[in-house]
Parts: C-alpha cells; sequence; structure tokens
C-alpha cells in the first residue's frame, strides 16, 4: 500500500519484528550468562516499555473541530459530515460559513 503522495505505508507489524529481534538477542546473551541477570533485565526492560508508553502523547488521526468563534455580522458557522473514501469507518468535518438571510 502507498499514501496520498506515493510514499509507502510503513508495516507496524514489520515494526514491531525489528524491534523483538533487537531487543531479543541482548536479552538472549544476558540470559546465556546469568539466569538472575535474565530475569532482572526482562522486568527492566517491560518497565521502561510501560513507563514510555505511559508518558507518550497519543496519537489523535481526526483532531476535533476548533470551537467557533465570534461570528461577524449575520454569519452562521455550520459543518458538514464527509465519509472518507478509503475508509468507510471514518468521516471528516468541513467547516463553513453561510450568510443568514
Amino acid at each position: 500500500m502507498s499514501t496520498a503522495d506515493g510514499q509507502p505505508e510503513r508495516s507496524r507489524a514489520a515494526g514491531g519484528c525489528v524491534l523483538t529481534v533487537l531487543a531479543g538477542v541482548p536479552l538472549a546473551v544476558v540470559f546465556a550468562v546469568s539466569t538472575e541477570a535474565g530475569i532482572l533485565a526482562t522486568v527492566g526492560a517491560a518497565t521502561a516499555a510501560v513507563w514510555w508508553a505511559v508518558r507518550r502523547p497519543p496519537k489523535i488521526d481526526t483532531p476535533s473541530p476548533p470551537p467557533p468563534g465570534p461570528t461577524p455580522g449575520n454569519t452562521k458557522q455550520q459543518f458538514t459530515s464527509v465519509p472518507d473514501p478509503d475508509n468507510p469507518h471514518r468521516t471528516h468535518i468541513v467547516w463553513h460559513t453561510k450568510e443568514v438571510t
């Protein structure tokens, strides 16, 4: 798959496999040297991973629309929910300014 600008889409599964190998090889070496050190390293790595996940800000694919500001004169802000053609479970919000008569 590729994105709209032609760049290939990154695979989360491939990234997870690479991280597993990069973390698993040193951990296997530590286990080979000492079982106790391997257990301690595993607990430390898990604690660090949980701490990092909690401290990381959440990703928001579709941020909430901006709050309505002051409307000049006789205008009223309105919005339209447009379905995403690529994903039937996602919509986009389009804000309009329409004159009220």
